[in-house]
């Protein structure tokens, strides 16, 4: 189980926000980002991200929330290493991001992260259990009976035992989600990127996705950092990151009554 205690005083001074965090983790964070900014265009500049400061620590259950085009997803894909920073660093326990090359990145990506999408991206004319593998097709170029039998019990853990040799296709919304979130796990990620994961799914299928994600948080012991426009799915996280204007308006538990109103 996660540390509730720890989560609690694991997090830096937010960026342009109030704060209700202290941080007093003597351990090297997961995630440090500094200082990052984001400008698209060139002839006409617009400015996404303004000097943006995160930590995230092992073993959290983050969400990101806030408007439309307030810079949450943008943030998302720069952790993910997705999108660069136009400036900033981003440091990966202790390894600054900023200083790899594509070739070095993607590897990173393939070993560390794990990639949630609103819409699942599953290729139709595979079966769940070979959506499932193929992110180890790209880091070992072949899915050996290790990757497989991790492959099956990943489809089990997130309740498709009976659905596994069926084309992605065959499968309701829910069910590719669930697929999806198998393909995440594979590579044991140290941390699942989310972005509006339940976007696309009914109340039903986004309780049960918000368990499941529970159930890697704590059994997996996989960090969870969710981006979303559901205020509902925010507040069941540990901690939950306001955004607007392209900077951190506030940081706080959602054990603190004052966070819940946000």
């Amino acid at each position: 189980m996660v540390d509730k205690n720890k989560v609690k005083n694991s997090s830096s001074e937010a960026q342009n926000g109030s704060r209700e965090i202290k941080n007093g983790s003597s351990a090297s964070p997961l995630f440090e980002i500094k200082k990052i900014t984001k400008v698209y265009g060139e002839k006409v500049k617009t400015q996404v991200l303004h000097g943006v400061d995160l930590i995230l620590e092992k073993k959290e259950f983050v969400s990101i929330i806030g408007p439309s085009g307030c810079g949450k997803t943008t943030l998302l894909n720069i952790l993910g290493t997705l999108d660069g920073a136009t400036s900033g660093e981003i440091i990966f326990q202790g390894r600054n991001l900023t200083s790899m090359n594509p070739d070095e990145l993607a590897d990173f990506r393939n070993r560390n992260l794990g990639f949630i999408f609103q819409f699942h991206h599953l290729l139709p004319e595979f079966t769940a259990l070979e959506n499932v593998l193929i992110p180890t097709w790209i880091m070992d170029r072949r899915s050996g009976m290790k990757h497989r039998e991790r492959a099956e019990y990943l489809l089990e853990t997130v309740g498709l035992k009976e659905q596994i040799n069926k084309k992605s296709t065959d499968l309701s919304g829910g069910q590719q989600q669930r697929v999806a979130i198998a393909r995440a796990l594979i590579n044991s990620p140290q941390i699942i990127l989310a972005d509006e994961p339940t976007g696309n799914l009914d109340t039903e299928s986004t309780n049960q996705a918000y368990e499941l994600f529970r159930k890697i948080n704590s059994e997996l012991e996989t960090t969870m950092l969710i981006v979303t426009h559901d205020s509902g799915l925010a507040a069941r996280c540990d901690r939950v990151i306001k955004m607007k204007d392209g900077r951190v308006e506030r940081d706080c538990r959602t054990d603190v009554v004052e966070c819940i109103e946000f």
